[in-house]
């Protein structure tokens, strides 16, 4: 399989550089700028890509580059701080801009380059650095410009080493997605063969290999990813995965009925089921603090589940449901001097329990296990359902969580859900969901008064989770949720509309 390696410099945008390239059916590897060199010879890229970065290649120390990656003889494109890199470190002269350039700028292509095939003599691109590139080493062309900077984009192109001083791989660069087609398949000639039908079938005989007659379990939650994790490791051992779900009581209306029987019933794995919702809501008793009730949570899941573990003869595996983001999270880009970030969903659970880890998905991004979730048949309901926190309705009842909390926010929110989805509104969001607010206002119901709970409704669009927008739902669908939850659910007489976007608030209330 042909690969691409992206070094990381640090660029908030590095992610999106191998998204972008495994949209184009090319699969994308990232790894830290100091990666050893035997490892990245053992990998065989057949393109490597130098992200952005935001230190300066003038400063002592500043994050370097093993120039032996260019004896590899394979296509070679700096980003931003990998384009001057490139250039310090190849005799040209990178220095300060008298005016630092930051955000859209004009590109204006110069000659002729395979790179810029196809595009626009002038488009907007997307600028981030302080410091510019003065004289290009020797062998380079220059072959862009814009008006702060006179190489904004060169080649070498009997080496095939190129650089661009703008981020192709934001959407803001309008013709951003041309220029890393050209590189990919008209200077690397590579071919766009990486998609999950491949992955599937590759994945399954790895899984084969690393368990053998081994035994697996996974601790299932009805999540796309443990979900997704779960059925490619069944489809391809059969009864030698075990799953464990544990209802902790804090679930949606009905969800551990539905996990049972979409797992169980009609994928025909095997679940143990535990119905731990009276221990949980008892460690909660009292606690109003945010960060300790998920501390609660997270720690009493372990304990639950690590019980259920041991009850499961011969487990040798410990399947999770770990994305790359995660991986990519837990590895230092910054040197080895930096705090490693553990990804492991279940924290040191693997050591403790002296089981090896199975992470299918840990080479996919979020979209891609989506659509590896279709390609064996799960139903859109279940690979686009919208996230749910892993303290369920806890952080979703502002203070205590108890019982009658529970009832009255569950209640809500299947109200919420379905007159969403009825509207054909649920996957035009990112996530819809209900909170119980510690308030209650004065009411009248049939000429009496009333003194109950207010209830907050939040919709927000995002692409990724990490900035959001409140979603300007329709004011009649707004009405209807309103006056079902008003008269349906004892014990709320209000309703209101959540119109903060993140920042500066979160999308969880807690």
């Amino acid at each position: 399989m042909e690969k691409v390696l992206i070094l990381d410099y640090g660029s908030q945008y590095t992610q999106l550089i191998a998204r972008r390239i495994r949209e184009l059916n090319v699969y994308s590897e990232i790894q830290p700028f100091n990666y050893d060199f035997k490892k990245i010879a053992d990998f065989k890229p057949s393109a490597i890509i130098l992200s952005g970065g935001p230190a300066s290649v003038l400063t002592p120390g500043a994050p370097g580059l093993d120039l032996r990656l260019l004896e590899l003889k394979v296509p070679v494109l700096g980003i931003c701080y990998g384009l001057q890199l490139l250039a310090h470190l190849l005799g040209g002269k990178v220095t300060p801009s008298s005016k630092r350039e930051y955000g859209r700028a004009e590109f204006k292509v110069q000659g002729e380059s395979l790179l810029f095939q196809g595009m626009k003599p002038n488009s907007i691109a997307w600028m981030s650095h302080g410091d510019s590139l003065e004289k290009v080493p020797q062998g380079f062309d220059c072959i862009g410009v814009s008006d702060n900077t006179p190489f904004c984009a060169v080649e070498d192109r009997d080496r095939k080493i190129y650089g661009v001083q703008f981020h192709p791989e934001v959407v803001h660069t309008e013709e951003g997605t041309q220029i890393l087609q050209n590189f990919l398949f008209k200077i690397a000639q590579l071919k766009p063969e990486w998609n999950m039908a491949a992955f599937l079938q590759t994945e399954k005989e790895r899984i084969r290999q690393v368990v053998g007659k081994g035994k697996v379990i996974c601790g299932l939650s009805g999540g796309v990813d443990s979900g997704v994790a779960a059925l490619i490791i069944h489809e391809a051992i059969g009864d030698q995965l075990e799953c464990i779900f544990v209802d902790n009581g804090l679930l949606r209306k009905n969800e551990a009925l539905q996990v049972q029987e979409t797992f169980r019933n009609h994928y025909k794995i095997k679940l143990h089921f535990v119905d731990a919702s009276e221990r949980f809501l008892n460690r909660l008793k009292g606690v109003s603090d945010p960060e300790q009730k998920r501390k609660i949570i997270g720690n009493e899941f372990i304990a639950v589940f690590e019980d259920m573990a041991k009850k499961i003869d011969g487990a040798q595996f410990l399947a999770q449901g770990t994305l790359y983001p995660d991986v990519i999270e837990s590895v230092s880009f910054k040197g080895p001097s930096a705090t490693i970030k553990s990804h492991h969903n279940v924290g040191g659970l693997p050591e403790k329990m002296g089981l090896k880890l199975l992470e299918p998905l840990r080479e996919l991004f979020k979209d891609e296990v989506r659509i590896l979730g279709e390609e064996m048949g799960m139903s859109r309901l279940l690979t686009h359902r919208q996230p749910f926190p892993g303290p369920g309705l806890a952080i979703r009842i502002l203070g205590e969580v108890n019982a009658e909390a529970l009832r009255m926010l569950r209640e809500a929110d299947d109200i919420l859900i379905s007159e969403i989805k009825a509207a054909d509104w649920y996957y035009q969001v990112w996530q819809s969901f209900a909170v119980l607010l510690p308030v209650k206002t004065v009411g009248v119901m049939g000429d009496e008064r009333t003194y109950e709970n207010v209830l907050a409704i939040r919709a927000v669009k995002s692409l990724d989770g990490m900035t959001a927008d409140w979603v300007a739902l329709p004011h009649d669908l707004l009405g209807r949720i309103s006056n079902r939850i008003i008269n349906e659910v004892k014990g709320i007489n209000r309703v209101v509309y959540d119109i903060s976007s993140k920042p500066p608030a979160t999308i969880e209330w807690e």
